[in-house]
């Protein structure tokens, strides 16, 4: 009773278990970004983008030129599917009474594009039906579907990062706060702190072991994806062998800092657990997609390494990106390592004095 963490720990992690299983868990989905390589530009064309759009579900975020506007958009992460309007759309549909239009959905994430796709689908049939009703004569449109990145719809390309994500968070930000926890609530940290050696050598003493250990973990897990599973590694291995070492290095910050607020073990698990481990599976994008979610949760998913170090993995070894398409989430990541890691020396200072 007399530890106010950690009951508020016990008692507050039901309602925020409640309140994001509610919310996140959930396979409908709003404003689905979506562009739109509309070839045709008459007015049946200009009429299906319309409809398509609607309902709210989908949301217009590029009007494409061409298919290499379309390929950058996709590569950057941008929009999840593109709809593509042959040449002559209304001149097929009512004279040749058979037209064609390309759905193509980006196949890292295979459930939400499968959603994606079974969504515009029906969509599609009926504005072909609201035409067949009003002229009375059988006119047809055919959907084509594509997965790019991910053709077979394979769960284990989008399996494969989140566990290395989940993975490396556990070795490095858990073990890590309960490593320096068990110092703490031992009392000999406090021996340390009041020794010569600087909090900076202490910190970095304390972490080296989870460093090395972490990037064992994360090319094990690597390796069984690629040999097992069959997973792609199309863009550059060094890049993304970087990547895993700077989260590693994010992963160790955070636990550094839990450790620095926790003095027991046990308050130090049950942080690391509703701080880290749970947003890490529900709000990163590595079960669910954080564009069904609702906007603050998707706020909070901005707040978490794994949604930056999970994007990055699927950029590189699915989509073959380089360094110009993920410089935004490896300075975020760096950006969080370096404040974290000054915090808790802040901390650790405070302390010794």
């Amino acid at each position: 009773m007399r530890d106010r963490r950690t009951l508020m720990i016990l008692f507050g992690m039901p309602i925020v278990q409640v309140i994001i299983f509610g919310y996140a868990i959930t396979n409908e989905f709003k404003n689905a970004s979506i562009a739109v390589l509309d070839n045709s530009k008459d007015y049946l064309s200009t009429e299906l983008v319309q409809h398509l759009t609607s309902s709210g579900h989908l949301k217009i975020v590029a009007d494409l030129k061409n298919y290499d506007q379309m390929h950058e958009h996709f590569a950057k992460g941008n929009i999840k599917m593109a709809v593509v309007i042959p040449n002559d759309f209304a001149n097929k549909f009512f004279s040749d009474k058979n037209a064609q239009i390309q759905l193509i959905a980006d196949g890292t994430e295979p459930n939400y594009a499968t959603t994606l796709v079974s969504y515009t689908t029906p969509m599609i049939a009926a504005f072909q039906q609201r035409k067949n009703e009003s002229m009375n004569l059988p006119y047809r449109i055919n959907v084509l579907t594509r997965m790019i990145y991910n053709p077979e719809l394979k769960s284990v390309y989008n399996f494969v990062p989140g566990v290395i994500a989940m993975i490396l968070m556990l070795i490095s930000a858990m073990m890590t706060a309960l490593t320096i926890a068990k110092e703490k609530e031992l009392g000999t940290m406090e021996l340390l702190l009041v020794s010569p050696l600087p909090p900076l050598l202490i910190i970095v003493g304390k972490v080296t072991p989870y460093v090395l250990l972490s990037f064992i973990n994360a090319v094990i897990i690597l390796l069984l994806g690629v040999f097992i599973f069959e997973m792609p590694i199309v863009g550059n291995l060094a890049l993304l062998l970087g990547v895993c070492v700077l989260f590693v290095l994010t992963s160790l910050s955070l636990g550094i800092f839990i450790s620095t607020k926790a003095n027991t073990q046990q308050t130090a698990m049950l942080a690391s657990l509703m701080i880290l481990m749970m947003p890490t599976m529900l709000l990163s994008g590595f079960v669910f997609p954080i564009e069904s979610m609702p906007v603050v949760l998707q706020a909070i998913s901005r707040a978490i390494p794994a949604t930056y170090f999970i994007d990055i993995l699927k950029n590189i070894m699915l989509k073959g990106t380089g360094w110009e398409f993920i410089w935004y989430a490896t300075t975020i990541l760096a950006g969080m390592t370096l404040f974290f890691l000054v915090v808790s020396l802040k901390n650790f200072k405070i302390r010794l004095q």
